[in-house]
């Protein structure tokens, strides 16, 4: 799970602040002692997030004696619907700060506000699963949780595990001779995002870029897999996973809805845990879902449990609920972005949701 044990250090030396566009040596492992909390902030995010979305990243830490003791990265997001904001991680579901006591913390906090400030963007949001105290952070939103389970260490342990009624909606698909799984890295990518793009217009949401899902699988090479249901030659669901350190997230997955029938939503996910498990993962990170939603039932049942998602903001322009879907104002677009054609929504939608922090 996530490490609950921050690094300690002295104050005896003077602390050096830092605000740049590229990431200093030391920066990716400074985060490894850090975890699973450290591996959202390594900074092959800010490469997929430049070249797939035209992010522009800052990357903000402290020194002592010439060692990281802090870091904050930002990406600035900008576009001409929805206006400009600094965040950290988009995409990602946890970000923000990560530092080595909460003076350090504050400093960083106190330089990404003054960024904010100085690039007149609408807010700057933190992804914390743990609250920060600043005097800055005026607004936050708590209404989401992460859903995370820890794994055991043998795929029959797994299956033991799960109540029976799930072992028994698992087992229709795994004894459906029409359904296959397939791993895979680029191979995949097609499959995902026919899938992915399909499910994206029936939810009424732009999708990504596919350049997003191909940066990741570069950037993080054997750590990151595609894993595809498919029947009959067609692929109809299809999950993006990414095996962080000791903890495995899938931080895009579909299928399609007309073979909801064939339950192969739980064959992927179940193929999904199982993998995880033959990796010796030691937990499964099923994302965040609002509480009693659709989507955390479904998580729940896996046997994933509740973990604080803490997105913490310095407002400085409008509501941080303004560009949320669920926020009711973009109802009628909704509803109209989910009778179009799916290749007028991979043609038009990443453009869109690229400026969507």
């Amino acid at each position: 799970m996530t490490n609950t044990v921050k690094p300690i250090t002295t104050t005896s030396a003077p602390t050096i602040l830092r605000c740049e566009t590229t990431a200093p040596t030391g920066w990716n492992g400074y985060l490894t002692r850090w975890g699973y909390d450290g591996f959202h902030l390594r900074t092959e995010w800010a490469t997929v997030f430049a070249k797939a979305l035209r992010h522009r990243p800052y990357f903000i830490w402290i020194e002592q004696d010439r060692r990281i003791i802090g870091v904050l990265p930002l990406m600035h997001i900008s576009g001409p619907l929805f206006g400009s904001f600094l965040v950290s991680q988009p995409y990602l579901n946890t970000g923000g700060v990560l530092a080595d006591s909460p003076q350090v913390a504050s400093q960083l906090i106190n330089r990404a506000v003054a960024l904010a400030d100085a690039l007149n963007v609408k807010h700057l949001e933190l992804r914390h699963e743990r609250r920060a105290e600043h005097d800055r952070l005026n607004s936050v939103n708590t209404e989401k949780i992460h859903m995370r389970l820890e794994l055991p260490t043998t795929p029959d342990e797994l299956w033991t595990g799960l109540k029976s009624k799930l072992r028994s909606q698992v087992k229709k698909p795994l004894n459906d001779s029409s359904l296959s799984v397939t791993f895979g890295h680029t191979d995949q990518l097609n499959a995902f995002y026919t899938v992915f793009c399909r499910n994206m217009r029936d939810l009424g949401t732009p999708p990504f870029a596919k350049t997003l899902f191909r940066e990741m699988l570069m950037q993080f090479g054997d750590s990151a897999e595609i894993c595809s249901v498919i029947r009959n030659g067609q692929p109809i669901a299809s999950g993006f996973l990414l095996h962080g350190p000791e903890v495995t997230l899938i931080p895009s997955a579909s299928s399609l809805r007309e073979f909801n029938h064939t339950a192969c939503n739980m064959l992927m996910y179940w193929h999904c845990l199982k993998r995880s498990v033959e990796r010796g993962q030691k937990a499964f990170d099923f994302g965040r879902s609002s509480h009693d939603s659709g989507t955390f039932k479904f998580k729940q049942q896996w046997g994933a449990e509740e973990y604080p998602a803490v997105w913490q903001y310095c407002l400085r322009k409008g509501d941080i609920g303004d560009v949320r879907p669920n926020s009711g104002k973009f109802d009628k677009v909704i509803a109209v972005w989910q009778k179009l054609p799916v290749w007028l929504t991979k043609l038009i939608g990443p453009e869109i949701v690229r400026g969507i922090p």
